[in-house]
């Protein structure tokens, strides 16, 4: 694996390296030791799928609070997002800044979303399948969100938002917060 480091400090994208013959290929996309040289958390305890029906489809911004912070491995095993992530950390040097990744089926790119970021990815295509590990087990009073169309962020998203749950449209701006992010 190709780990690159991104904009966002401790946020990386993950290149496989295929090994390839006339079957078709072999690719490791996680190891503990090779994710550990990098000074990465590979202790993932539970893997999620998301399948969405429609090209446009936006999940999140989400994220949980200590001490339930967990760190992910995002990949898009079917057809392709646009995936978004926040360093919401306020001791970071790249606090409130965002970073776009166009992670697809054919680019079998991965990315490493570290805690105290907050995660969202809109589908740039129908039926589309992503699968991520996470450090942490669900934590339902420790979920928390921002909102994607959230002018403090910026965040220009590349398509139209044609689905997305009533949650992540009413999570409050974060001039509204009367708590801190992360």
């Amino acid at each position: 694996m190709k780990f690159i480091e991104t904009n966002l400090k401790d946020a990386f994208l993950i290149e496989l390296e295929p090994r390839g013959d006339d079957r078709g290929f072999f690719a490791r996309t996680m190891c503990r030791d090779e994710f550990a040289n990098v000074g990465l958390n590979s202790d993932f305890v539970q893997q999620n799928t998301s399948f969405s029906v429609h090209r446009g489809t936006l999940r999140g911004l989400h994220y949980q609070t200590p001490p339930h912070g967990e760190d992910k491995l995002v990949r898009c095993l079917q057809g392709a997002i646009v995936d978004v992530i926040v360093d919401i950390r306020k001791d970071s040097p790249t606090y409130m800044q965002h970073q776009m990744f166009e992670l697809t089926s054919r680019n079998r790119q991965q990315l490493y979303v570290p805690k105290g970021f907050a995660h969202s990815f809109m589908t740039l295509e129908d039926n589309v399948e992503v699968s991520y590990l996470v450090t942490a087990t669900y934590a339902p009073g420790s979920e928390d969100g921002l909102r994607y169309d959230d002018e403090r962020l910026g965040i220009e998203w590349p398509l139209p938002v044609s689905v997305i749950s009533e949650k992540d449209s009413s999570w409050p701006l974060i001039s509204e917060r009367t708590t801190t992010l992360y």
